[in-house]
């Protein structure tokens, strides 16, 4: 950990300098038919795209990749059986994709905090599963620094009534959650170990700070038959304006990206500046406990995954919430090109 922190503190590395293209790709059923073979496809396009990937020092260790799939219910209702759990139907739970400390008392205490948030918010904690994973298959950098990988499973609660509003307020829960780290008691290192890659009740993302042909053999649920989806998203990372780390890796919660944000700092500002206005009548009173909406450290992808998480959740719909992020270009508009 310490040896990654100096390189970007002390090394030669210049994020300004750097301006390359991740891989991205999509792999999708068009008529929504679930199946694992778009799994396997689509980790076949991942390596595929390796070469957009990259590494450093120790040539098994890369920026970063992962992949984005729908909710495999069929599969976490059989892992969570053997744990002597009985999960409810699709749309009804939701699961968080959780890196935590490695250290076991640290970890404690990051588990300790989501269920405590789970049920301060009126949802109903089932179970926790611990990710089945190969660190054999990473470079020695990136284990050094692995993460504990878990999953949580969380019931909707007698307050909600669909898959929507438990899916706002799994959104609720984990900026509750982030937000309250800092008040928790383990180090800032230890603390630089914990993320949620995503909580929701429709999809899950398997990332980390791999290379393309890494990640299946890594994480050993995307090999499992009942694993299916009806898309997946897949990218391979060449990191940019921040370092490889395992929270950085996409995809994000809604969206991977390929390429810089020139205009992230100002967009970063007036994000900061607006939260003091923001209201939603999704959220009522609860909107106040959602800002900050952007976290210190995070890459300009994580920013505006965050952004447009914050869009849809309030109520807009992805063209609307793009079209917002992204205004197109206007011949009239002389400050755009």
């Amino acid at each position: 950990m310490d040896a990654l922190k100096n390189l970007a503190r002390y090394g030669l590395y210049s994020p300004e300098l750097e301006h390359d293209s991740c891989g991205v790709g999509l792999v999708a059923n068009i008529r929504g038919n679930r199946s694992h073979q778009i799994i396997e496809e689509s980790l076949q396009v991942l390596i595929n795209l390796g070469h957009r990937g990259a590494c450093g020092r120790d040539p098994e260790t890369g920026d970063g990749a992962g992949i984005l799939i729908q909710m495999p219910h069929q599969f976490f209702q059989g892992e969570c059986g053997r744990l002597g759990m009985t999960l409810p139907g699709p749309g009804e739970y939701g699961v968080g994709m959780v890196f935590l400390p490695p250290q076991d008392e640290a970890g404690a205490t990051c588990r300790a905090l989501i269920e405590s948030v789970i049920q301060q918010e009126g949802l109903e904690l089932l179970c926790w599963r611990d990710v089945p994973v190969d660190p054999s298959k990473l470079g020695q950098d990136s284990r050094s620094v692995c993460p504990r990988i878990s999953q949580v499973f969380i019931g909707r609660g007698a307050q909600i009534a669909d898959a929507a509003q438990l899916e706002r307020k799994l959104y609720l829960v984990r900026k509750v959650i982030e937000h309250s780290l800092v008040d928790c008691g383990i180090t800032e290192d230890q603390a630089d170990y914990f993320y949620i890659c995503s909580m929701s009740c429709n999809t899950v993302v398997y990332k980390g700070l791999l290379m393309a042909h890494q990640i299946s053999g890594f994480y050993q649920d995307l090999s499992q038959e009942s694993v299916i989806s009806a898309f997946a998203l897949v990218h391979s990372r060449f990191s940019t304006n921040t370092l490889g780390h395992w929270k950085l890796a996409h995809p994000y919660r809604y969206l991977a990206h390929n390429g810089e944000i020139n205009t992230l700092r100002g967009n970063l500002n007036w994000m900061h500046a607006r939260e003091a206005q923001f209201e939603s009548p999704l959220f009522g009173q609860d909107m106040a406990k959602i800002p900050p909406i952007m976290t210190s450290g995070d890459s300009d992808t994580a920013s505006i995954d965050n952004a447009l998480e914050l869009l849809l959740m309030t109520g807009r719909d992805l063209d609307h919430a793009m079209a917002m992020l992204i205004p197109e270009a206007w011949d009239q508009h002389e400050t755009m090109s």
